[in-house]
């Protein structure tokens, strides 16, 4: 896709297009999970600059693109307009990370406790993105009881905040700082 332009005026309004053309309000439903959802992608993109070269920080990388399919997912007002194919999920997304939590949590040790949010300046991050995935999640949620949002897409951010708890755990280890407990 080539973009030639990057201000239009069209939005001066207060109102935003949609994937297909349709216009709403720049403070509905929809445009608040999406946006949430772009509002991580750009956290996680900080977080990735933090990390050190890893096959995490690859994943996260990954990760990033299929963020993308889920914001053009919620950007498209599917009674309207059909889904495009590009848009959906890795058929195996969810049991990817599934699998890639099982691998994080068999190294690490037990949990001991409840963690605070912190240790390493990259684990701060870390839980950010997840706090920031568990909002996209409940706004997708909330979209899903006017809209057409698939189970894919909830169960994705569910799984990822997840995937982001375990990974700040495994950063933290990683760099041998010592997890912050909740006493």
């Amino acid at each position: 896709m080539k973009i030639t332009k990057v201000y239009t005026r069209s939005g001066d309004g207060g109102t935003t297009s949609l994937v297909g053309g349709d216009r709403i309000s720049k403070a509905s439903t929809r445009l608040d999970a999406y946006g949430t959802v772009d509002e991580l992608n750009s956290h996680l993109g900080l977080l990735v600059a933090m990390m050190q070269p890893s096959e995490h920080r690859d994943y996260l990388v990954g990760i990033q693109s299929c963020l993308f399919n889920v914001g053009t997912h919620l950007a498209t007002d599917q009674s309207t307009t059909p889904l495009y194919a590009s848009a959906k999920l890795p058929a195996n997304a969810v049991e990817a990370m599934e699998q890639q939590i099982d691998a994080l949590t068999a190294a690490l040790p037990p949990l001991n406790g409840f963690v605070l949010p912190g240790g390493s300046v990259a684990t701060a991050e870390c839980h950010v993105c997840r706090t920031i995935c568990r909002r996209a999640e409940r706004v997708a949620i909330d979209l899903s009881a006017e809209a057409i949002v698939g189970d894919d897409i909830i169960k994705y951010l569910n799984r990822l905040s997840d995937y982001l708890f375990v990974l700040a755990r495994w950063i933290n280890i990683s760099e041998g700082v010592e997890e912050p407990l909740w006493k």
